[in-house]
């Protein structure tokens, strides 16, 4: 059903925004039709052929059977669209100024703070440095040439390290270089860290990173001092 926003224009309802979001990845994006017919056409002559093996003559226990093939083709389907259109959207930002943002702003898990705004920028280049804090830790990611944002890097972590020391810090580089994470990737990046912070400490660290950089004094959950929170245990 279609809404209206806040100017009181109608915004197109959720079957229109679909078919909207098909027709802009299938541009680009030539593997989808044949992916979309398979998660389509195939859970429901698996359900057909199952009920008529299961159903043992039984009408009722056939239409369930093939409505829930039908269901798991909807279901599946939705899930590939929105995968492929999620990496064709990637794909069409990468390598543009804020897109490293864009996906901290829509892909992040809860489990993280992060900012879609940098924390450092190059006025002249416009290579950029944002910060996530998670269970692993500090994240910092370079947007851009290796070779031109290492420096903002370690200037980073070192403020990072001032005001929270011993927080562990990782680096993920998003660039063209060789070796650097592609920008569809950079969600799954931010997983492979090792957990050594409990979900109090991530909010406790990131208020705490959040309130110097803005310059005030934001409130910090009470019993926890950032400034105290515990190391990972060595190997």
């Amino acid at each position: 059903m279609a809404t209206k926003d806040k100017a009181g224009n109608k915004e197109p309802g959720r079957l229109k925004q679909l078919w909207q979001i098909f027709n802009l990845t299938r541009e680009t994006d030539k593997a989808l039709i044949p992916l979309l017919a398979l998660t389509l056409t195939v859970p429901i002559v698996a359900g057909v052929f199952v009920g008529l093996w299961l159903a043992a003559g039984s009408i009722f226990s056939l239409i369930l059977y093939i409505t829930t093939g039908v269901l798991l083709a909807v279901l599946l389907t939705l899930v590939v669209m929105g995968q492929r259109a999620e990496k064709t959207a990637y794909e069409k930002i990468s390598g543009q100024p804020g897109a490293v943002g864009a996906v901290l702003r829509s892909a992040l898990r809860r489990a993280w703070q992060a900012s879609e705004f940098p924390v450092a920028v190059n006025p002249r280049t416009q290579e950029a440095v944002y910060r996530a804090v998670g269970k692993p830790g500090v994240v910092l990611i370079g947007e851009g040439a290796r070779s031109r944002t290492k420096k903002m890097l370690e200037d980073e972590r070192r403020a990072v390290l001032r005001a929270v020391p011993d927080i562990p810090v990782h680096f993920v580089h998003v660039g063209p270089d060789e070796g650097s994470t592609p920008l569809p990737q950079l969600n799954k990046a931010l997983r492979k860290f090792k957990n050594s912070l409990r979900k109090a400490e991530v909010l406790a660290v990131s208020h705490r990173l959040t309130s110097l950089q803005r310059g005030n004094s934001m409130p910090i959950p009470k019993g926890m001092d950032p400034t105290k929170v515990r190391a990972p245990k060595p190997r």
